[in-house]
């Protein structure tokens, strides 16, 4: 079977909620796979853009979302209901330990630093500070050793385990207290079990495919981080077909694609799932937009403006007191149709953002976000 593209793009777009918007914050942030909420703005701005009159208010107070850390590492927001299939996937990827060998924790010391976590978090929400403080007193002295090159000197060691803590199920982000970030367990939050490692990797490759699909093993191993060789076997009863010369495989019962295209003007923020999780690059980048808006092929680094479902450009905004200025880089002309579609999007985020919008048309000079 051959699959045009934009009939792929449209179906995107309408299961990201770019169509038609879903009900609440739950139903689009289980669509998109997580939201990316490494910055919190973008992120909120991710899911609310997704859900009819939703601002960035709305996604703050559900309280059936999670903040932990998600695909490839990174904060992410999640459904709290769905942690024992992120968990028992998560946490069966194989290792690829990033710290170099001198100061790379061994998998006992990472097996004690996530026990101590655990109990540390049962009861209390604590800072970084106080859960080294904790970590150290369930381990030992190496756990606090600065090691994890950092903003401002280094990071304890224990630190290395983070991540491998949130896959484990024992850690997620907690409240602000104040200007502290805090870490809580989240099995005070609803108690869970994590799924068995296929059953949850099976379930998670057919979400992406209903959510990104069609697409490859190597596509769906670079959204996970890890390698295409893990993550082959559980494409092999998949159903596949044919994109530009090329074989995809698609979620089981999941073949059909309307001939349909999308028509439209969107923006997204900073590492908004759509862009990130996507592919062929160089088909939703198309030329232009392949330099301008992805940083040798990684995307999410740009706010992306979406003409008709494909990337047309990039974004940046500024707040100054109540004024959400927001200046657009169209790398095609943009007609008065779109125009008006633009600035009905404008309008939106600054309902989202709560600021007065000013649009403007011109280059953006902002670099890539790191």
């Amino acid at each position: 079977m051959e699959i045009r593209w934009d009939a792929i793009v449209a179906r995107r777009m309408r299961r990201h909620g770019l169509i038609e918007p879903f009900g609440t914050p739950v139903d689009a942030v289980r669509a998109m796979c997580g939201a990316h909420a490494q910055i919190a703005t973008a992120g909120e701005a991710s899911v609310a853009i997704r859900v009819a009159e939703a601002t960035r208010r709305t996604v703050q107070q559900n309280d059936e979302l999670v903040k932990t850390f998600g695909p490839r590492g990174t904060v992410h927001l999640l459904p709290l209901e769905d942690l024992p299939m992120w968990t028992g996937a998560l946490s069966a990827l194989p290792s690829v330990g990033s710290q170099p060998d001198p100061i790379r924790m061994s998998q006992d010391e990472i097996d004690q630093v996530i026990v101590a976590i655990g109990e540390a978090l049962a009861h209390e929400d604590l800072t970084v500070d106080e859960l080294t403080e904790e970590v150290v007193r369930r381990t030992g002295a190496w756990a606090r050793e600065p090691t994890i090159p950092a903003f401002q000197g280094a990071w304890a060691r224990w630190r290395q385990a983070t991540s491998l803590a949130a896959n484990a199920g024992v850690l997620c982000h907690g409240p602000m207290r104040g200007r502290l970030m805090t870490y809580a367990n989240p099995h005070r939050l609803r108690p869970f079990e994590p799924l068995p490692a296929e059953k949850a990797l099976t379930e998670l490759l057919h979400r992406y495919l209903y959510s990104y699909g069609p697409a490859t093993p190597q596509q769906f191993a670079r959204w996970l981080k890890t390698t295409p060789t893990f993550v082959k076997p559980y494409f092999d009863d998949l159903p596949h077909a044919t994109l530009a010369d090329h074989t995809v495989w698609y979620a089981p019962g999941d073949g059909d694609f309307p001939d349909e295209r999308v028509d439209g003007v969107r923006l997204l923020p900073y590492f908004d799932a759509y862009g990130v999780g996507s592919y062929p690059r160089e088909l939703l980048f198309p030329g232009k937009a392949f330099d301008r808006a992805t940083a040798r092929g990684q995307a999410g680094n740009y706010p992306l403006l979406l003409v008709d479902g494909i990337v047309a450009g990039v974004w940046h905004q500024k707040k100054s007191g109540r004024t959400l200025h927001v200046t657009v880089e169209a790398l095609t002309p943009l007609n008065r149709r779109r125009r008006k579609l633009l600035d009905a999007e404008v309008e939106r985020l600054g309902a989202i953002l709560g600021g007065a919008p000013s649009l403007t048309l011109g280059d953006v000079a902002v670099g890539a976000h790191a």
